[in-house]
């Protein structure tokens, strides 16, 4: 069973009783733990969620024009961990565990991330699945398809308990066309 994660914005009874509810059904055992096998494996008979995001939104195969390739390590490392891309690009990234422990790729802003992080160390049995996000399981390879509309300056990072803190954090850095 999978649980969306919202995004936690200061205040606010919505977010309040999101929490609330994570907690419950964390104690109840009905979260599955982040590190399930099958957890790495997203269902394809599902559309993909596509929504706007300040870092870009979910891509299309079709649409792909570069393919990245970036390594996980136990070392709380990601290879290459500097990014370079234009606006508009859909970019394929292929994610490949070589560690013995589940990692994840997360994209966002460092806002974001910062707060994702610490839901996750609150509750790090919690399962979420988004478009922007790939986990990976030890010696296996996973995949993302983003478009990246918008320039700037985004984050990546594996948010699994202890990994963000330990440094596995990387940039992307988007030109404008």
């Amino acid at each position: 069973m999978t649980f969306p994660t919202r995004r936690i914005e200061r205040g606010g009874m919505k977010n309040i009783h999101t929490l609330v509810l994570v907690a419950l059904l964390a104690a109840a055992g009905a979260v599955q733990a982040h590190g399930d096998d099958d957890h790495a494996k997203k269902d394809t008979r599902q559309p993909i969620k596509k929504e706007q995001k300040p870092w870009g939104i979910a891509g299309d195969a079709k649409a792909v024009k570069r393919t990245v390739e970036i390594k996980m390590t136990d070392d709380m490392r990601f290879t290459p961990s500097q990014l370079s891309l234009r606006q508009g690009e859909t970019v394929k990234f292929v994610i490949r565990n070589a560690g013995q422990v589940l990692h994840e790729l997360v994209i966002g802003t460092k806002q974001e991330l910062d707060e994702h992080a610490a839901l996750m160390a609150k509750f790090p049995e919690m399962e979420h699945d988004e478009p922007y996000m790939a986990h990976v399981t030890p010696g296996k390879t996973g995949e993302l398809i983003w478009t990246f509309n918008r320039p700037g300056e985004f984050d990546f990072a594996c948010l699994i308990a202890g990994h963000y803190q330990a440094g596995m954090v990387g940039k992307i850095k988007v030109a404008a066309q």
